[in-house]
């Protein structure tokens, strides 16, 4: 059959529509009956809340009882040395300015200097006794609700790479994001904001912005960036002084949308589309009440440090109580960028003392302050915490007062709900180099996360590509001695 201008065939029916057409109706019924099955509907996620077509439904399903409900990742961009906050070592100070006396890998940029003691003084925190570095005196008192892996590894010593593994579990660029993964498994508690957000501190990490990305899952699980300030969001104009005009235009867009899903076949593209102009409508009145701080007290802006001198942490602080913000609005999963400093993020491959105090001094109170507010307000039960970068740092210098890359052996921590806290695991050598005991990769990282918040990392798969997909590729075990 041809349209009347004979220049074009019809478009052939889809899958669905084939299925509902044929057979006098039983075709529908057959699928009726699949889509009822999660494990279907979700495009292969056992527990996925997705409702045919991409768009997040209002509650996921869990595999097993979650321990908490959101995740707040602080991503410290550039690679912190876990030799000079959370791993001491006091064999570096004894043996300063010597020669290093492990045989070096190589590094990224094969300058490699002496053995390089850590500039600050390590000091016990919390009852539990947890010893931190002078860097972060706020953090160190919230010890007590902090469990430090110190044994992590990276499969990448590159940026890029390694940002890519970090936050998608590949080194790749393409895959979808754990933020992605976590609301396509969960969906969203939160209808008038997405379900994983981005807060730009002013930083986009090397890799950009597929580092958030949906990948090859529906782009209504993408992350959306919102930047502090009355512009928090690109493209989200404010609504229609007449709510009479504003329904008007959602209903003319609504007819709009449907006419050509429906000339489609309904992809889910055009479906992940229609859904998230849905929700921009719908953030139009979220996210003002979300970016309004006016409500809260100036103890609580005072405990983040809404009122230090410093500029950047002042600008962190911000993003730490709008995370707060955010998972009581029950959203999934919040990121944190770092603030814009002006220099190479925590990469310091040159001048470590001046800079990394810099960046410890923008994030420390902020991070300690959102951690109290969520215990205070009975959140911290039920958030997942999550202190991280992309790899750690050599513990030779690089030059004469820099470290290079590290993916051997580096700190990352955890806390919040199904977290013990006041512990430690997992072991770096004398020098902090290399991993010596409790070995784990970002894959373990992954699947522990999935778990706390009721999910078998093995089993939230997506069909891609002919192969079940899943965040932990064929990787991952549960670090089982920091849960609760």
């Amino acid at each position: 059959m041809r349209h009347h201008c004979q220049r074009f065939a019809a478009r052939p029916p889809s899958r669905r529509e084939m299925l509902r057409q044929c057979a006098s109706g039983f075709g529908a019924v057959a699928l009726t009956a699949l889509l009822a099955d999660r494990s279907f509907a979700g495009g292969g996620a056992v527990a996925s809340g997705v409702a045919p077509g991409g768009a997040a439904s209002a509650a996921g399903v869990p595999h097993f009882p979650a321990k908490c409900r959101s995740v707040i990742f602080l991503y410290m961009d550039g690679g912190p040395s876990q030799v000079d906050t959370f791993d001491p070592k006091p064999l570096l100070t004894k043996e300063h300015g010597q020669p290093f006396k492990m045989k070096a890998e190589a590094t990224q940029f094969a300058n490699n200097g002496a053995t390089l003691g850590s500039p600050w003084a390590f000091r016990p925190g919390g009852r539990c006794g947890t010893p931190v570095s002078d860097l972060f005196p706020f953090v160190r008192e919230r010890m007590d609700d902090v469990a430090v892996v110190r044994s992590m590894t990276s499969g990448f010593s590159e940026h890029t790479s390694a940002n890519y593994f970090l936050h998608t579990g590949s080194g790749q660029q393409g895959r979808p994001s754990m933020g992605a993964w976590f609301t396509y498994g969960l969906g969203s508690a939160c209808q008038d904001l997405p379900g994983f957000v981005v807060l730009n501190g002013g930083l986009v990490p090397p890799g950009g912005l597929d580092n958030f990305n949906s990948g090859f899952l529906p782009a209504a699980y993408q992350g959306s960036m919102f930047k502090p300030g009355k512009q928090a969001v690109a493209n989200i104009a404010p609504p229609e002084a007449r709510p009479a005009l504003q329904r008007g235009k959602l209903a003319l867009m609504n007819t709009l949308d449907a006419g050509v899903a429906e000339r489609l076949g309904k992809p889910d593209a055009v479906e992940a589309a229609i859904a998230n102009y849905e929700l921009a409508f719908r953030m139009q009145s979220a996210v003002p009440d979300l970016m309004d701080l006016a409500g809260e007290s100036d103890a609580t802006k005072a405990l983040y440090g809404l009122d230090a001198a410093y500029p950047a942490t002042r600008a962190f602080a911000t993003e730490c109580l709008l995370a707060r913000r955010l998972v009581e609005r029950g959203v999934r999963f919040v990121e944190l960028t770092c603030p814009n400093l002006n220099n190479d993020r925590w990469d310091q491959h040159k001048g470590l003392q001046v800079e990394h105090a810099n960046n410890a001094r923008a994030v420390d109170q902020p991070i300690a302050g959102l951690l109290a507010d969520l215990k205070g307000r009975g959140l911290l039960d039920e958030t997942l915490v999550v202190w991280a970068g992309e790899f750690g740092r050599t513990p030779f210098a690089q030059g004469t007062d820099g470290r290079d890359h590290n993916p051997f052996g580096y700190s990352v921590w955890l806390a919040g709900g199904g977290v013990r806290g006041g512990v430690t695991y997992g072991q770096t050598d004398e020098y902090g180099y290399k991993v010596v005991d409790g070995k784990c990769q970002i894959h373990d990282l992954h699947a522990t996360m999935l778990h706390l918040l009721g999910l078998d990392h093995k089993r939230v798969t997506y069909r891609w590509g002919g192969r079940d997909m899943r965040l932990t590729d064929v990787h991952g075990e549960l670090i089982a001695p920091v849960l609760a």
